[in-house]
Formats: structure tokens, C-alpha cells, sequence
């Protein structure tokens, strides 16, 4: 079976031959693996490039051990390259490499070479392409499966398929498995023997259960503002625990930079200004998170909020919590300031939305609720409310849009209806 991975196969057509390392990164098991061997493999091959002229490398594979030396990788390549005709270059876990660094910075030197790796275990990570290849590395994040992806793999319909997603979330091989204890027993074991230990491996860290307590405690919280000190004092009144502001500090970073959880910070809107903390933190995938708490907090409109949250970012999106303030006058006529919180400000480019998620409007006082975030925002750019419920696409007199949570999700240009 087939998944397709339009978006980033068409990222990475985009980039060829300009000069940089493409490096794809993202989460353990998200598929980058697949985009670079049988995605971008086979449509290099459509497009006329001989297989001769594409060299691929996993030098995480036994067979493939004495790769792994700096030298012997590099003597293989060259001998590969027998014309001026342009080579394509492909490396699984280049991390495995010894000297991988001073490997990838020697290939780009040849004129005729075009070079693709992967990469994501405790050895490598986002902040390492920056720092390592000094402006030579072009990172393509690959991100889970977002709902149009899984769907399309699904067998069975939307609804269906949304119950699935946002219990099991989108790593491409949950999507195949027949069984869910299959899907349990993989994303829970997936966390603790792969995600947790890379991080623990890479940072020696010591105070392994408090990591995973920080990992249960923010997952607990997805979409509820949080900071260190409130973190700190659930670790001394629910742990007992009296682990400082600062390792708990270095943890987030850890869990940030393998891609676990991604931090949404505070935008006021107004005041074109962030504001700091509190932030909000959610799950690169939704499936991992329920995983961690033994699938046992599944609380649908929290994690349909993540999964707008991912699909704004895997659209190319930067995303803040947005905040309103708003003066007047309370019932005693003395002068107040209130503050209203749109769940999303998403920014790439001149382009602007503002989004509510709303899950399920019962009433009209929830309505009004939802609405008015976001009319007090006075500037022209969208703004948007998404729902569960099925519907059709509806504007007001406001100009808000407010559509269902599967058109946000399986049109491509639903930000425009």
C-alpha cells in the first residue's frame, strides 16, 4: 500500500540541484525513510534518471557496516560517479556515519552531485543542520500523517476514519496495522523505547522518571497555558518532587528538539508583540500522546485542537496563541482591561488567519462566546471557526467563516472558502 506524501515529495522537487544538503527531518517513524527511497527514489526514475546515477545508502543496515567510515563511504560515492551527468545522492540515517559532518560537507563539493539524507536519533537533530553544516543544509520537516493522508489510506469513511485518527494519531505505520493491540502495543512502546531513550542517551540524563512524568504532565495539558514555575509546583504537590525550574526548563528543550512537542507562544494581536509565557505545548502526533497516558484521557475537543495545530504547522504555518486586549468599563464605571485568546494565529508569508476551534456550538451563548475573540480583532485578514459538527461553509455579517472540522482538513485551500 501506497501512502501518498504529495506535500513533501513536491518540497523536495522544488529544492533539487540547488546546491544545498536536503535534509529531512522529523519525528522517529514519520516516514522520511519512505519519501527519500520509494517516493522521490521512484519519480526520479520516472522523470528519466538512470538508476545507475542514483546512489542509495543505509548505513544503519548490517551489510552495510564498513560504509560507516568516513573514508570508505566517500571512495564508494566517487567510484559511482562515472560521467558529468548529474548523480542523486540518498543517505538513510546519516548519523550512522562516523565524521558524518565532514562526509556530507566533502560530497557537495562535486558539481554533478544532488544530496539527500535523513536523519533523527539521539545523535541528530534539527538544531544540529543548522549547526553543523553551516548554511549548506536545507531541512524539509516531515511531519505524521495529517487526516487527508490517513484518510486516504483508510479503509472505511471520514467519520470513521476521524475516530481512528484522533485515538491512534498518523504514524504512517499505525495507519496499516489490522488490530488495536497492535496500534496500542506499538505506540506505547514506540515512546518508551525509542522517543524517551534517545533523549535519555543523548543528554545522560539521570533523573529518568521525572522526565517521564514531564512527559505525562504535558500531555495532561495540551492546549492549556503552562509555564515552568507551574509545572515546577505540580512536580512538589503531585510528584514530590524537587526538581528545579531549570532542568525542567532543559527537559522541554530535550522533548522540543526530538520533535515530541512543539510550543505555542503568546501573540498580542494589537500590540503586534509576544507576550512570553504562559505558552501552550502540543503532541507532533496525537496517537503518541494517548499513548503516554495509557489512551485513558481522550478528550476529543482538546485533541481536535492539536490536530488543527499540526495541520496549520504541516502547511508551512508559524502558529501563536493570539490575544486580544479590550478597555472599558466595568458595572461600577471604573475603567477594566479584559483579554480575549483566539486559539490560533497562523502567519506564513503577507498571508494571515485567525482560528477559533470550537468542536460543538450548542447554544447560542456558546456562539456568541466563540465569535467574540474574534471580532474584536479589527484588522481584514480571515477568520475562522472550526466545528465538528457537519456542515456547510457559512460566512456572517462579521465576515467570520466558520466550517467543519473535515473541510479544514481534506481541502487543501480550505483557508480560502
Amino acid at each position: 500500500m501506497e501512502i501518498k506524501r504529495d506535500r513533501y515529495l513536491n518540497a523536495l522537487k522544488n529544492r533539487m540541484h540547488n546546491g544545498l544538503i536536503k535534509v529531512v527531518t522529523g519525528i522517529r517513524r514519520s516516514g522520511k525513510s519512505y519519501l527519500i527511497f520509494k517516493l522521490f527514489r521512484d519519480y526520479l526514475l520516472e522523470t528519466g534518471v538512470k538508476e545507475s546515477h542514483i546512489i542509495t545508502i543505509e548505513p544503519d543496515r548490517r551489510e552495510n557496516r564498513s560504509y560507516r567510515a568516513p573514508d570508505t563511504i566517500l571512495d564508494y560515492i566517487c567510484s559511482c560517479i562515472k560521467d558529468n551527468d548529474m548523480y542523486y545522492i540518498l543517505l538513510d540515517e546519516v548519523q550512522m556515519l562516523e565524521d558524518f559532518e565532514e562526509v556530507l560537507n566533502s560530497l557537495i563539493h562535486k558539481k554533478n552531485a544532488d544530496i539527500y539524507v535523513t536523519g533523527s536519533n539521539s545523535k541528530f537533530l534539527s538544531k544540529d543542520v543548522i549547526t553543523e553544516f553551516r548554511g549548506r543544509g536545507d531541512e524539509i520537516h516531515i511531519f505524521p500523517l495529517t487526516f487527508k493522508e490517513f484518510s486516504g489510506v483508510y479503509d472505511g469513511d471520514i467519520y470513521h476514519a476521524w475516530a481512528e485518527y484522533v485515538l491512534y494519531g498518523g504514524l504512517p505505520l499505525t495507519a496499516v496495522m489490522n488490530t488495536e493491540e497492535q496500534k496500542v502495543s506499538y505506540l506505547t512502546g514506540l515512546f518508551e523505547e525509542t522517543y524517551l531513550k534517545d533523549i535519555i542517551e543523548r543528554h545522560h540524563i539521570e533523573k529518568t522518571q521525572e522526565l517521564k512524568d514531564l512527559v505525562n504532565i504535558l500531555a495532561s495539558s495540551i492546549g492549556s497555558l503552562t509555564n515552568v514555575s507551574k509545572i515546577e509546583n505540580t512536580f512538589k504537590s503531585v510528584v514530590q518532587s524537587n526538581i528545579s525550574a531549570n532542568t525542567l526548563r532543559q527537559y522541554i528543550e530535550y522533548l522540543e528538539d526530538a520533535f515530541i512537542i512543539h510550543k505555542a507562544n503568546r501573540y498580542n494581536v494589537k500590540g503586534r508583540k509576544y507576550i512570553g509565557t504562559p505558552v501552550k505545548y502540543y503532541f507532533e502526533d496525537v496517537g503518541l500522546r494517548n499513548a503516554r497516558l495509557n489512551f485513558r484521557q481522550t478528550e476529543e475537543p482538546h485533541i481536535m485542537e492539536n490536530i488543527i495545530y499540526n495541520e496549520l504547522r504541516s502547511r508551512g504555518y508559524s502558529v501563536d496563541i493570539g490575544i486580544v486586549e479590550k478597555r472599558g468599563l466595568n458595572s461600577s464605571g471604573k475603567s477594566e482591561r479584559s483579554q480575549f485568546e483566539i486559539d490560533f494565529v497562523a502567519n506564513l508569508g503577507s498571508r494571515r488567519y485567525y482560528i477559533q476551534s470550537a468542536f460543538a456550538i450548542t447554544t447560542e451563548e456558546k456562539r456568541i462566546q466563540e465569535k467574540n475573540s474574534l471580532m474584536q480583532i479589527k484588522d481584514s485578514f480571515k477568520k475562522i471557526i472550526v466545528v465538528k459538527d457537519v456542515m456547510n461553509v457559512t460566512r456572517d455579517e462579521y465576515g467570520i467563516t466558520t466550517m467543519s472540522i473535515y473541510d479544514f482538513l481534506l481541502k487543501e485551500n480550505s483557508l480560502e472558502l
